[in-house]
């Protein structure tokens, strides 16, 4: 299975997740999942306010640098923790 084949199916296992994830596994998700598909950030840092925006931000532009491929195996190794950990409970 090719990188790409496996993190498509570890963004679709993650869905399937009993219980929802702590809200830093979710932004260390949105994070990597975001480097892996777009690359560096490339927005304007959200407003003073949206409180939900810039955690999500935050955790995507402190990949700046991280290779796209790089991203996508921390991705799947993520969620791997997470089915593991979910399996357990």
């Amino acid at each position: 299975m090719s990188l790409d084949e496996k993190f498509n199916k570890a963004a679709e296992d993650v869905k399937k997740l009993s219980a929802q994830p702590a809200e830093t596994d979710l932004l260390e998700l949105y994070g990597l999942y975001k480097q892996a598909i777009v690359g560096d950030c490339n927005t304007l840092r959200p407003g003073m306010l949206d409180f939900k925006g810039k955690a999500k931000w935050d955790s995507w532009d402190r990949r700046k640098g991280m290779s796209q491929d790089t991203a996508k195996e921390q991705y799947i190794q993520k969620v791997e923790e997470l089915i593991s950990m979910n399996a357990k409970n």
